[in-house]
């Protein structure tokens, strides 16, 4: 209802400036207090929230007769039990001005036991369309619906467009004509009778026979109504005949079949050609008959293909196809370009990411198949529709899938929907394929990239390695294995699998490999080494833990390490593990057994200790270090892979590369399902005649007689061009070790090969540092000469003191 005009109130606003239309919205306890207040009503009735809210609704209500609160409880009893009321409410306005509003008060919960009442109104505003409202003729003429008007003589008088694109004729063209006339079926006929029939009781007829595109049918199509059509005073003047598309029972559960079959057959392998062609294979003959699928060329760099199609010519690869047409093109028998213009349809939908169908007629088709010689079997084999359907993925355009027809039924857009679904699912499982690949490929790239290419110069050991990556979905983990040179010609072996699969368990395994290395260098003994190593995967595991969590890491907890350390003087080995298999050891015998390393917990988990475990190895003995990967063989139990590893080692071998390969072909019937890294080192001995020691007095009158015992050792090893360096050296470190460490002292010359080795041993825990000596300072140059004399120098400290040692690499005639 209209305001009444009141001077200063909300009509003479309206009628100054039109507003437009708004909703006035409060909400009212059970009790009748105001408990919210829109901006709307604030605009209606002039009332700040803070005015309204926690005041009773019934001082908003006006009346000219009695007092206002009777009338607030009139309101209230009227309103009370129900669920909504619908209403027109005398208001008062702020100014004083009485407003008739038409209210809708809604009953609701509001979150807890109570209830409350929420109100709303609509404020009419500025007409937005001719009349103040929307034509009737907008309605008709836009409706989706088919719908035409037959006149009492059944003669049709008006037709939307929906009956146009029904019956692909114009309204000029049907107007006059009868349903027969139109649409020449028995069917027809039968639609007529129901017409006469509502035209003479004026009830709604219902139609049995369906409309199509190109006529009636009594298989699929659009059901009809018939309503007639009367005048104010109920005389029936017309009927008006209302289609509304149903798809038929039968034809539902066909499509039905059709997308839970294609669950089972699209998407079986990690091929991307061969998912292509079980999409074609699915499509063909059920929706079509023919399906071809064409794949963008996936981009030199690796990564993904564009949102979309490039918006103009395509060349892309044909992946699949499948046809029953007899003239139609055949399966390539290679992957051969298919190249589509800009303007052809194939071009268009790539470019706008939807899917289309097109009539043969139509004028886009009739464009490609006159202009590109690739689309000449549209016309050669009768075709007479198409869809063209973008292949999408996670926000990427990957292809195009054309499906055609020419049996008589054309495509329309529930087979259009299902074309989409069926690529929709073949373009996941390539999208999966692509990611997966690149993923594995990079991976890969990163994990040889962070494993040693080749093995270091050293000859303590004879080693051989090799290194699976896992056949399963789950990619590349994270094991590694490494060959440290430590000085005094031992050599560190390092065997870890870090838990996980991908790029993050290879990234922490290139972190954790790091570390080792960096950890070796200090001459760490093998449980101090893994004991830092826990701390630093517990460090790797704090910094990830505000990140995303992931299936494949969580910062290295869990990762499992051997470390061992071989010496060819003493033929000795010290080992320490955590949570990793025990190494096997084959003695010159032929003799395998276990080496009985303690078990230490797994790195990560810390506050645990670790051991170490000493055994002496014969010269030519064995040593195998491995990864769990190689006894988790889906095929046969642990105990049986024990027994193959130790068959395999116990064989005499030429070399270790046969062993290897042997061990994995016996082994291994199939890709692993873990990585396995697997290093094999055959053990040296550096026999007396290349070490000589001399025990030391405490005095510095010995520093003379240790340079004397250094060269004639070098003489007798034919080393006479090192003396001058070598007594430098032999100086400096005696010294240092009587001036500043204490009793016992002990120098050893190491020769093996290509390098001498220095060692001065002595109980201190004491270790040297260089520094820079001033102009003026007496000494202090001592380890400053040695760091540019020798290759390498260090400190490695042992239970009972410390060996300070330095290094020259040998020049050979």
């Amino acid at each position: 209802m209209e305001r009444r005009p009141t001077p200063g109130g909300e009509q003479a606003r309206a009628d100054a400036l039109p507003e437009p239309a708004y909703t006035a919205t409060a909400t009212v306890d059970e009790q009748g207090i105001v408990t919210g207040w829109s901006e709307g009503a604030r605009r209606l009735l002039g009332y700040e929230s803070s005015q309204v809210v926690g005041q009773r609704a019934a001082r908003l209500l006006a009346d000219d007769a009695g007092d206002v609160g009777d009338v607030g409880e009139r309101a209230w009893r009227d309103v009370a039990g129900r669920q909504r009321w619908s209403g027109t409410v005398a208001l008062r306005h702020r100014d004083g001005s009485r407003l008739e509003r038409r209210l809708l008060v809604h009953r609701r919960i509001a979150g807890g036991p109570a209830a409350e009442w929420l109100v709303v109104s609509a404020v009419a505003g500025a007409p937005r369309t001719p009349g103040g409202g929307v034509p009737a003729e907008w309605v008709f003429g836009q409706s989706p619906c088919i719908l035409a008007v037959f006149d009492a003589d059944l003669r049709l008088v008006r037709a939307n467009a929906g009956m146009e694109r029904a019956l692909q004729l114009t309204e000029d063209q049907m107007r006059g004509l009868r349903l027969t006339d139109l649409a020449p079926h028995p069917v027809s006929e039968q639609a007529e009778a129901k017409m006469s029939l509502a035209l003479e009781s004026g009830e709604v007829q219902q139609v049995e026979a369906y409309l199509r595109p190109t006529g009636v049918s009594a298989e699929h199509g659009w059901p009809a109504s018939l309503a007639p059509l009367k005048d104010p005073d109920g005389r029936v003047h017309a009927v008006c005949l209302a289609a509304h598309h149903t798809l038929p029972e039968h034809l539902a559960r066909q499509r039905m079949l059709l997308l839970n079959d294609a669950t089972a057959r699209i998407g079986t392998t990690e091929d991307v050609h061969r998912t292509a062609q079980e999409l074609a294979d699915v499509a063909v003959p059920r929706l079509a008959d023919f399906a071809a699928v064409d794949l963008l060329q996936t981009p030199q760099h690796g990564g993904e293909a564009p949102p979309t199609g490039p918006a103009g010519p395509l060349t892309m690869d044909r992946a699949a196809v499948r046809s029953l047409l007899d003239d139609g093109p055949a399966p390539p028998s290679a992957p051969e370009p298919s190249r589509y213009p800009a303007l052809s349809p194939v071009a268009r939908c790539l470019a706008q990411g939807h899917g289309a169908v097109y009539e043969a007629g139509d004028a886009a088709i009739a464009r490609w198949a006159a202009s590109d010689p690739q689309a000449a079997w549209i016309r050669e084999t009768g075709t007479h529709s198409v869809m063209v359907v973008p292949m999408r993925a996670a926000g990427t355009t990957l292809g195009v899938a054309l499906f055609s027809r020419r049996r008589p039924e054309p495509f329309e857009a529930d087979d259009l929907w299902l074309a989409e679904e069926l690529t929709a699912r073949a373009g996941v499982s390539i999208h999966n394929t692509r990611r997966h690949t690149r993923e594995h490929t990079t991976t890969m790239t990163l994990q040889q990239s962070l494993l040693p290419h080749t093995l270091p110069v050293q000859g303590a050991l004879d080693i051989a390695t090799r290194y699976l990556p896992a056949g399963s979905r789950a990619g590349v983990g994270g094991d590694w294995f490494d060959v440290i040179p430590l000085s005094g010609t031992r050599v560190a072996l390092v065997v870890g699998d870090v838990v996980g699969h991908g790029i993050r368990a290879s990234a922490t395994m290139g972190r954790v490999r790091t570390a080792v290395r960096t950890l070796a260098d200090v001459d760490l003994p093998p449980d101090e080494l893994l004991t830092h190593l826990d701390d630093l995967v517990i460090h790797l595991s704090a910094e990830e833990a505000g990140a995303e969590s992931a299936a494949e890491s969580a910062g290295g907890i869990g990762t499992t390490c051997l470390y061992a350390v071989y010496d060819p003087v003493s033929r000795r080995c010290t080992l320490a593990r955590a949570g990793h298999p025990p190494p096997a050891v084959v003695t010159p015998d032929g003799a395998v057994h276990f080496l009985d390393v303690p078990a230490g917990p797994p790195l990560g988990l810390g506050g645990l200790p670790f051991e170490t475990f000493e055994t002496e190895l014969p010269e030519g003995s064995l040593i195998a270090l491995y990864t769990d990967g190689l006894l988790e063989a889906r095929d046969h139990d642990i105990d049986e892979a024990l027994d193959k590893m130790f068959q395999a080692l116990a064989r005499p071998a030429k070399t270790l590369d046969t062993v290897c390969d042997r061990i994995l072909t016996s082994m291994l019937t199939h890709r692993p399902d873990d990585d396995i890294a697997l290093l094999i080192a055959r053990t040296r001995a550096l026999h007396a005649d290349r070490v000589a020691t001399w025990n030391l007095p405490s005095d510095p009158a010995i520093v003379a007689q240790a340079r004397q015992h250094a060269t004639t050792q070098l003489t007798t090893w034919h080393l006479d061009d090192a003396a001058f360096i070598t007594e430098l050296i032999v100086s400096e470190l005696v010294t240092n070790a009587i001036r500043y460490g204490r009793p016992p002292i002990q120098l050893r010359l190491i020769h093996e090969n290509t390098t001498l080795t220095c060692e001065v041993f002595d109980s201190s825990s004491t270790a040297p540092h260089m520094r820079r000596a001033r102009t003026t300072d007496e000494g202090g140059r001592g380890l400053l000469l040695i760091g540019q004399l020798a290759q390498r120098w260090g400190t490695r400290h042992t239970p009972t003191g410390k060996t300070v040692w330095a290094e020259q690499f040998l020049t050979t005639n």
